[in-house]
C-alpha cells in the first residue's frame, strides 16, 4: 500500500511560480511510476505530467511542457511538480497518483492505484 499526501498548493497571480510536492508512504513507492493530475468541477481529469520509477522518463501534456517540470527523490519518498509561467487555465486540484504503469499509459488515470486528496492551485489573471 501506498499512501500519498500532496502539498504546495495555493493563490498566485499569472506567470508565478509554485512548487507541489507528492509526499509517499510504503515501502514499494521508488518501484512505481506516479504522474501528477489535474481537474477543474464539472471537467474530467487531465493528465498533467508522469516520470518513471528512477525519474529517468518524463511526459507532459502539451500545454505545460517547458513550464512544468516533474522530479522524484526516492530517497525522500517523494515527487515535485514545479510549475512556471503559470497561466489562468492551470487553475485547478492538483492530484499525484501512483502504480505500476507503463510510458504508453502515463496519461490514463485509470491505470494508477495510488491516488492523493488534491491540493488546490488558483493563478489569478
Amino acid at each position: 500500500q501506498v499512501h500519498l499526501v500532496e502539498s504546495g498548493g495555493g493563490l498566485v497571480q499569472a506567470g508565478g511560480s509554485l512548487r507541489l510536492s507528492c509526499a509517499a508512504s510504503g515501502p514499494t513507492f521508488s518501484i512505481y511510476a506516479v504522474a501528477w493530475f489535474r481537474q477543474v468541477p464539472g471537467r474530467a481529469r487531465e493528465f498533467v505530467a508522469a516520470t518513471n520509477w528512477s525519474g529517468g522518463s518524463t511526459n507532459y501534456v502539451d500545454s505545460v511542457k517547458g513550464r512544468f517540470t516533474i522530479s522524484r527523490d526516492n530517497a525522500k519518498n517523494a515527487v515535485y511538480l514545479q510549475m512556471d509561467g503559470l497561466k489562468p487555465e492551470d487553475t485547478a486540484v492538483y492530484y499525484c497518483a501512483a502504480g505500476r504503469v507503463r510510458y504508453s499509459d502515463y496519461s490514463r488515470d485509470s491505470r494508477y492505484n495510488y491516488w492523493g486528496q488534491g491540493t488546490q492551485v488558483t493563478v489569478s489573471s
